[in-house]
């Protein structure tokens, strides 16, 4: 599984003229990837169909995002054109890959594998000497104010009240409180971040158990079986 924090978030259509679509249009919000065979619920969200496939298993299946209960799903081709259509940039190797090519091609670039594990391995390096043994994944602090104890819903909704027209470029606390976070790594568009990845909770598809290593290893390897 390669984070999409890792691609440019600038897009190029074969045509070779710029599109303004952000590249979180075409991530998961499961899987963090870029969308395979994407489907859209009833209520809006879209995922990869496999990550769909994990949220029908129970009983009472809901959606990933919103918890709307799923009863209807579609694919979605006007989407799936796109990522067909459109390329971004692999962070080891540079190389220019279409979209829907680029969990295949991150999986076998051995360059990117190397910026991945250097990516964790300077995240861990930079972390202070003391920390608690289970990190604080539950409160955050506001990255524009420093307002503390919120909570990732109360975070969401006070940077959306509070901080809508800031311009700055800053660090997710969420993000950053995550096995895989980067505490260094600012978002160039905060809000659009927000939206895309944090309107569920990692605590649902995530084992907090496993360290960084156990973590990156079992994500290329079921990248690697995806393809």
């Amino acid at each position: 599984m390669a984070m999409f924090w890792s691609l440019d978030s600038g897009l190029k259509k074969t045509s070779g003229a710029e599109t303004e679509r952000d590249i979180s249009e075409f991530v998961c919000p499961v899987c963090l990837e870029i969308y395979d065979r994407p489907m859209t619920t009833q209520c809006g969200h879209t995922f990869c169909s496999s990550c769909l496939q994990e949220c029908l298993r129970p009983q009472k299946p809901v959606c990933a995002v919103c918890r709307t209960a799923l009863t209807k799903w579609t694919a979605s081709v006007g989407l799936e054109a796109h990522i067909q259509n459109s390329q971004g940039t692999c962070k080891g190797c540079c190389a220019q890959v279409y979209l829907s090519q680029m969990r295949s091609h991150t999986a076998a670039c051995p360059k990117f594998q190397e910026y991945i594990m250097e990516g964790v391995s300077t995240t861990a390096k930079l972390q202070p000497s003391r920390l608690s043994a289970v990190p604080n994944r539950f409160t955050f602090t506001c990255p524009y104010c420093g307002s503390q104890n919120l909570d990732q819903e109360g975070l969401v909704e006070h940077c959306n009240a509070q901080h809508s027209r800031d311009p700055r470029q800053v660090v997710c606390p969420i993000c950053a409180s995550m096995p895989w976070g980067d505490p260094n790594y600012k978002s160039a568009n905060f809000f659009q971040h927000l939206k895309m990845r944090h309107t569920f909770s990692y605590d649902t598809f995530v084992d907090y158990s496993a360290d960084e290593h156990a973590m990156m290893q079992e994500a290329l390897q079921r990248s690697m079986l995806d393809n």
